[in-house]
């Protein structure tokens, strides 16, 4: 009595192990991609959040400057929008600029001419060349900055002599106003300038540097004394922080096209930078998962195919691709390799019509079509030309070995 052992089947589908396998690359890039895109946000965040925000309490903020303004009278308002800005111009009112090269130019000069002759105070804060010739005309800004932070007054500004040495070192100044007051100079260029209006009631400042603002230099030299007297002069201070964002709209006589924005124009860069390296690295990861070009790896099949569903398989791709020239290519070497011993001619020459034909036609009769047709011919040019020259091949390996 014989006992039957059956194997179990093998399954080709794939296993949680296996998918596991080849996954978890692309899981490892995932997750390198969003801990670094956290640790960078973290980074900025502490490095930018917040920055000249008189509600902001980061070293880069300024809130410590608005409580103090607060202590003596001096409201202050924040303001985002181009339109409450320009709104805000009046002879009791402060406004100070804390990002003046955001402004587009034609916004830069509709500011200027709205806080022109209003009798109050406009605080440029490091305004550089792109907005200074439009929000203070007959300002030049100077490309190369001051390399020192800390400067003496070294003028009669009654501000800038009662606050002492101040941390007013950036972009340097030069007017050719003869009224203008040019403070805390850097090679002869004043870091602090003040221009008086037209009517004389109301000035425009210009300081090279944020830094007498900041939360965590505010207590340093006379950073606080210079802050409290140039934003101190008016009970009521309007902080415009101008942004990319801001979509106030047209309005008439501004001209068409500025408030006109596309989705792209909405888009904060942040974003556009962010959707690019996303874009990046899936670029760089399908690339490392791409199949490598090279010669075929042999695979152990988990099931045994006869030699002739192979051919049939094979077959049938060449006809559902027209490749009747790969087919007769493969008909023909085939013949030739099997012809070579046969005639005589070593392996290495099956493929030569000069060493295999004459070598063969000793064997024959000269019946029938051409060797050389056979063997070394053009393709077929249709299926019946490629059956009937299997047929002739076939038809010559048996005129060769009959004996």
């Amino acid at each position: 009595m014989t006992t039957e052992v059956t194997s179990p089947p093998t399954s080709a589908s794939p296993t949680a192990r296996r998918l596991w396998t080849r996954g978890r690359g692309v899981v490892l890039a995932l997750v390198l991609l969003v801990v670094a895109a956290v640790a960078i946000a973290v980074v900025r965040s502490d490095a930018r959040h917040g920055r000249l925000d008189p509600h902001s309490a980061d070293p880069l903020g300024s809130r410590a400057i608005a409580e103090l303004l607060a202590d003596r009278g001096v409201d202050t308002r924040v303001v985002t929008t181009f339109a409450e800005a320009a709104d805000a111009a009046g002879p009791d009112t402060t406004l100070l600029v804390a990002v003046p090269d955001l402004l587009t130019p034609r916004r830069q000069t509709r500011l200027h001419a709205a806080a022109e002759d209003s009798g109050g105070r406009t605080v440029l804060v490091a305004s550089g060349i792109a907005s200074v010739e439009r929000l203070a005309p007959g300002v030049t800004a100077d490309p190369a900055n001051s390399l020192d932070s800390t400067l003496e007054p070294d003028c009669g500004l009654p501000a800038a002599v009662r606050a002492g040495s101040a941390d007013t070192g950036g972009i340097r100044y030069s007017s050719d106003h003869p009224d203008a007051d040019e403070c805390y100079r850097s090679h002869r260029l004043a870091t602090l300038l003040r221009v008086p209006d037209s009517s004389g009631a109301g000035d425009t400042v210009l300081l090279g540097a944020p830094d007498i603002l900041y939360n965590d230099r505010l207590d340093e030299h006379g950073n606080a004394s210079l802050a409290l007297q140039l934003l101190g002069s008016r009970p009521h201070l309007v902080w415009y922080l101008p942004s990319p964002a801001d979509g106030s709209t047209v309005t008439e006589g501004e001209g068409e096209g500025e408030g006109e924005k596309t989705f792209f124009d909405l888009l904060p860069s942040g974003w556009l930078w962010g959707t690019l390296q996303l874009f990046v690295a899936a670029a760089l990861a399908a690339l490392w998962r791409a199949r490598r070009l090279g010669p075929l790896v042999p695979e152990r099949l988990p099931v045994a195919i006869r030699a002739s569903e192979t051919v049939e398989g094979r077959a049938r791709l060449y006809r559902k691709a027209d490749a009747r020239d790969r087919a007769a290519l493969a008909l023909r070497s085939a013949t030739r390799i099997r012809l070579a011993p046969l005639v005589g001619v070593p392996g290495t020459q099956a493929h030569s019509p000069e060493a295999l034909l004459p070598a063969l036609s000793a064997r024959l009769d000269g019946d029938g079509p051409s060797p050389h047709t056979l063997l070394f011919g053009p393709p077929p040019g249709d299926d019946a030309a490629l059956i009937r020259l299997a047929d002739q091949l076939d038809a010559l390996e048996r005129q060769v070995r009959r004996p």
